[in-house]
């Protein structure tokens, strides 16, 4: 019997509406991160590279100990790192671009012009009492009556 309950409420879990839109926000992370990291690999860092000489940040590091034999060497690769800030940045900042752009879609999207307030009580009355004498003046004039003289 538990067993039974725990399938079952596992089966929920399942098909609940926010495991589905997760799981959908992870896939379509990851399409989207694929597409920053490219274009941050193959269009951004070659023209800093061009902008700053050419200079390889991977490059740059402290050996501690120099190779010997079969030992390679020790050494803190600082460029490494250096690259690694410079790709954060970079990402980060084209990140900020699209969601500032997504965001800006949306309210222009959203500033769709509003229904005029309704008017007021008083001038509903008003209005129909204008109409209503409207429509009487054009029955007299219809009928022949003169709205100043009465019979």
């Amino acid at each position: 019997m538990a067993k039974k309950n725990f399938i079952h409420e596992f089966k929920e879990f399942i098909s609940r509406g926010n495991v589905v839109d997760m799981a959908v926000g992870v896939v379509v992370g990851s399409a989207f991160t694929a597409i920053v990291n490219s274009l941050v690999k193959d269009i951004i860092m070659p023209f800093v590279g061009w902008i700053i000489g050419g200079i390889d940040f991977g490059d740059f590091r402290i050996i501690l100990a120099p190779a010997e034999g079969e030992t390679p060497e020790t050494a803190i690769l600082y460029g490494s790192f250096l690259n690694q800030v410079i790709n954060f940045l970079i990402i980060s900042f084209v990140v900020f671009c699209m969601i500032k752009l997504i965001s800006r879609l949306r309210r222009k999207k959203e500033e769709a012009p509003a229904a005029p307030p309704a008017p007021a009580a008083d001038i509903l009355l008003l209005s129909e009492i204008r109409d209503l004498l409207k429509t009487q003046a054009e029955g007299r004039q219809e009928t022949g009556e003169n709205a100043s003289v009465k019979n």
